[in-house]
């Protein structure tokens, strides 16, 4: 065979120089590959930093906030306001700018992959005008709970919507955080304990309750600054006056039987998984009652004394930054209410038409909470 000088060179075997600068090269070209690869999967899921989504969820809530009733069987319920702020999760005044600073800070807070949502391990279920909004901002302090602000109404009037519906209404919340909700009619709607138990039956209960007749003159001094041609309040508290039968129709009254809606919530729960706040203590003592909470639920004691500061003229306490020199913030306009002046026979009635229903509580609970 002749020697060819064309096949030689094609045979040529490249120097080690040469294969390290193409080695290298190649995988110079893999990694540009892999990040414009990585960027643009990461720009198509970007959510779109707005409050587009925030505001439609408070929507939900207020369009549920409008639907009549709130299962509370024959109730006759004279108190459905359509308009109740505290149902649409109204925010501190005082606060709603410090609440829009720590909100822009977690718009950095997706890019943290260890963050998700997820459906709420604790559930403030309960009553209605018995403190539970001052409890929720009271929790909102501790850096190991995250909690909606408004009211989701999910297993009471929303439940057809889903699970899922119901987790995206819920922050993000990282390993060790937990998610929670308040919607106070939940502890008197009686298909609520068993779908709870569906969703989790390891959910972890918190009822805040108050002296019944007290919470009743509460709930019907709301609606009326709403609706001030509604009925008086002894009126709407007898069925026959004359007669003094109390009329347990009127969901004023209803809510206020806390040992009757007590037994279904056991039905389902251990009462290890309930605790029972004082609406009064959460006032006189609010360090003490965070107290009883932060153990309940297993977190550290980080709320206390420090971070509270009474005001004479609302007559609850208010919030403060234990670290500094700032105003203290205190609950919306709405608390805090003057009471209307009721007869007082008709409050004595009230209060010996619930010393049964209180006995058989302080019982069911292990605590008198010294309404009789």
């Amino acid at each position: 065979m002749e020697y060819s000088p064309i096949l030689h060179s094609l045979h040529v075997v490249p120097s080690p120089h040469v294969k390290n600068k193409l080695f290298v090269f190649c995988i110079m070209l893999s990694l540009w590959v892999y990040m414009i690869y990585c960027c643009v999967g990461y720009c198509s899921t970007m959510p779109n930093p707005t409050y587009g989504s925030v505001n439609r969820h408070e929507s939900n809530a207020e369009v549920s906030d409008s639907q009549a009733g709130s299962s509370l069987g024959a109730s006759r319920d004279l108190l459905n306001n359509e308009n109740d702020l505290d149902s649409r999760g109204e925010e501190w005044d005082d606060i709603r700018g410090e609440t829009k600073a720590l909100d822009d800070n977690a718009m950095s807070s997706f890019l943290n992959e260890s963050e998700s949502k997820k459906l709420p391990q604790a559930i403030i279920i309960g009553v209605k005008k018995g403190g539970t909004r001052a409890l929720l901002e009271f929790l909102r302090l501790h850096p190991d709970i995250r909690a909606v602000g408004a009211e989701p109404h999910f297993f009471d009037r929303n439940y057809d919507k889903g699970l899922e519906w119901y987790r995206e209404l819920m922050p993000k919340s990282s390993e060790g955080q937990l998610t929670m909700e308040k919607t106070p009619s939940y502890y008197v709607t009686k298909e609520v304990p068993a779908r709870i138990y569906t969703m989790s039956k390891d959910t972890k209960l918190i009822v805040v309750v108050r002296d019944p007749v007290t919470r009743a003159i509460s709930d019907y001094t709301q609606t009326r600054s709403k609706k001030p041609d509604i009925p008086s309040f002894e009126s709407l508290t007898f069925k026959n006056m004359s007669a003094g039968l109390i009329d347990t129709t009127w969901s004023a009254v209803q809510i206020g039987m806390y040992a009757k809606h007590l037994e279904r919530w056991l039905q389902f729960f251990p009462m290890e998984q309930l605790l029972f706040v004082s609406g009064e203590r959460l006032i006189s003592d609010p360090a003490g009652e965070m107290t009883r909470v932060q153990d309940f639920l297993r977190i550290r004691r980080v709320v206390t004394e420090k971070h509270f500061h009474f005001n004479p003229a609302k007559g609850f306490p208010c919030l403060k930054r234990p670290e500094g020199n700032s105003k203290p913030h205190c609950l919306g306009k709405t608390k805090g209410r003057t009471h209307p002046n009721i007869n007082p026979e008709v409050v004595q009635k009230l209060r010996d038409f619930y010393k049964p229903f209180n006995s058989k509580f302080y019982k069911m609970t292990g605590h008198d909470f010294g309404w009789n």
